[in-house]
């Protein structure tokens, strides 16, 4: 039977990748700080079919703890502080999580388990403000937030390892992916939740934003810039490839995304479509929510991975959101009941 460890079990991508390797017979570890697993997370339905390792990714005893106990075959690093936007508040300790993290990760497989295939969690933010052509594996790098700074950094050492020590260190330049896991702070989540309290006559949302103001304010979604553009797949199709990219003879890095792009104008119709609504007549757009440097039109040309992986994405982009909404629906019809 395999091993794996997983950093981030309690995410979104940690969540769905548990799943895929537990149906594949793995045993499956989890790194997870002790407040994270104690309250209702993504990962709550596994408890008993995976082994929960408390500690903190930014300790380095906590890594080489969970490394040893573990005893892995295949490690997948997904832990990070995963919100761009706000790691320009955060900036300090999103380099020591995207960041440092990694390499303490690293260094202690080489010491403890030099055998294990690690697979990192790069970021398609890395590619920054681009040019118009598709990105792939040799598209240079222009990160404008520092989360997207701190993930170069990790991506660069994860190369730098493989070539200097041999190590199978493999990362997945992951586009956006979405699914009913992603938390409320996400973009594509809000705007499901705003569909759905559309739907229901919400004018006031129980549920409040960054700003500590309701999501859904007077009936109306603030969000920032609609033009925004990404290449937005579903999390299941990229924990699949996560997989994949463990599996082959060598490591490398491989762009993960379905290749076509949508705005935020177009998740915002899929979703409010979907529930019979016009999504001009419910969501407004707030200067105040745009970055200071925002990232440009990203989308991916996955050749790579299509050409060695044999990966296709599986979820379509209406299906994607219309899964979030109907979601979003149901738990705000349980909280009402």
């Amino acid at each position: 039977m395999k091993r794996a460890l997983i950093t981030g079990i309690t995410g979104q991508d940690g969540s769905f990748l548990a799943e895929f390797l537990l149906a594949r017979g793995y045993a499956v570890y989890g790194l997870a700080r002790r407040e994270s697993w104690f309250r209702a997370n993504n990962a709550s339905h596994l408890a008993g079919r995976v082994e929960i390792l408390f500690g903190d990714m930014t300790e380095g005893i906590d890594i080489a703890s969970a490394v040893q106990d573990a005893r892995p075959d295949e490690i997948y690093n997904l832990a990070s502080q995963s919100r761009p936007g706000e790691s320009w508040a955060r900036a300090p300790e999103t380099l020591m999580i995207n960041g440092m993290a990694a390499i303490r990760l690293f260094e202690t497989v080489r010491h403890a388990c030099p055998a294990a295939r690690v697979y990192h969690a790069s970021s398609s933010e890395m590619f920054g403000r681009t040019t118009g052509a598709a990105q792939d594996e040799d598209t240079p790098f222009n990160p404008q937030n520092p989360y997207a700074a701190a993930k170069v950094y990790a991506h660069q050492m994860a190369r730098i390892y493989r070539e200097s020590y041999g190590m199978f260190i493999a990362t997945g330049i992951l586009f956006n992916h979405e699914s009913e896991r992603r938390p409320l702070h996400f973009v594509t989540q809000k705007i499901a939740y705003g569909a759905a309290c559309a739907a229901l006559g919400i004018g006031d949302s129980p549920d409040l934003n960054e700003r500590g103001r309701p999501i859904v304010e007077h009936g109306h979604l603030a969000l920032g810039n609609l033009e925004v553009a990404r290449d937005w797949g579903h999390a299941r199709d990229f924990v699949r490839a996560m997989w994949l990219i463990l599996q082959q003879a060598e490591a490398d890095d491989f762009v993960v995304g379905t290749g076509i792009v949508h705005t935020l104008r177009d998740l915002c119709d899929a979703a409010y479509a979907h529930v019979g609504l016009d999504w001009r007549a419910h969501v407004v757009s707030d200067p105040a929510l745009v970055r200071p440097l925002e990232t440009g039109r990203t989308v991916a040309n996955p050749a790579r991975a299509r050409a060695r992986l044999g990966w296709e994405p599986e979820i379509g982009f209406a299906q994607m959101v219309h899964g979030m909404v109907d979601a979003q629906l149901a738990r705000l019809r349980e909280a009402a009941a």
